[in-house]
């Protein structure tokens, strides 16, 4: 529903951050399914907050920072929302940067958005290795000339989009030695 959301509202020229599309979406979710719960509301929103990472990252990232790669994030997240995840995941020490669409305005899968994480690490689309778990942003990143690793955990069909990752993994596990971080 909040992807759904956020697509109308970039098609309205009316962007709103992640937080808002979220709440929105789960507001309309509630009162579709007539679920009154006190608490649940904010109860679901702040699991947003509180993310776990995979139980490979934290090993991943180390071994990247370890043979000198930089680590960052670039995310349709707000960025309190993924300040306040980072934290809860312990992976503050393992980035270099964390990138909030919020910097230009639309979501995922604008190429301005790809091009955020070139304008701010200075390096061209095609010296950045991009990872995603999201099929639609691995080929939209592809298409836009990153390399990019696909982690498709749970066996998802390939899209039908422009682009395509140059490799897929089932976990970011096999990352480093992809990248030569081994």
């Amino acid at each position: 529903m909040a992807g759904f959301l956020k697509s109308r509202r970039a098609l309205q020229g009316r962007h709103a951050d992640f937080w808002q599309v979220t709440s929105d979406a789960l507001d309309f979710a509630l009162e579709t399914l007539g679920i009154d719960k006190v608490g649940l509301r904010d109860r679901l929103m702040n699991l947003y907050l509180t993310l776990d990472a995979f139980p490979e990252v934290t090993d991943a990232l180390a071994q990247l920072k370890k043979a000198g790669m930089k680590t960052a994030i670039l995310s349709n997240g707000s960025p309190a929302m993924l300040d306040a995840a980072v934290k809860a995941a312990q992976l503050d020490t393992l980035l270099d940067a964390v990138f909030s669409v919020e910097e230009v305005g639309v979501y995922k899968p604008h190429p301005k958005v790809y091009q955020l994480a070139v304008d701010r690490l200075g390096i061209p689309a095609a010296a950045i290795a991009f990872q995603s778990s999201n099929a639609w942003d691995a080929y939209a990143a592809s298409a836009f000339g990153m390399r990019v690793i696909w982690c498709n955990r749970y066996g998802q069909r390939a899209e039908r989009l422009p682009g395509a990752p140059d490799r897929t993994v089932r976990s970011l596990a096999e990352l480093p030695a992809l990248v030569g971080a081994t």
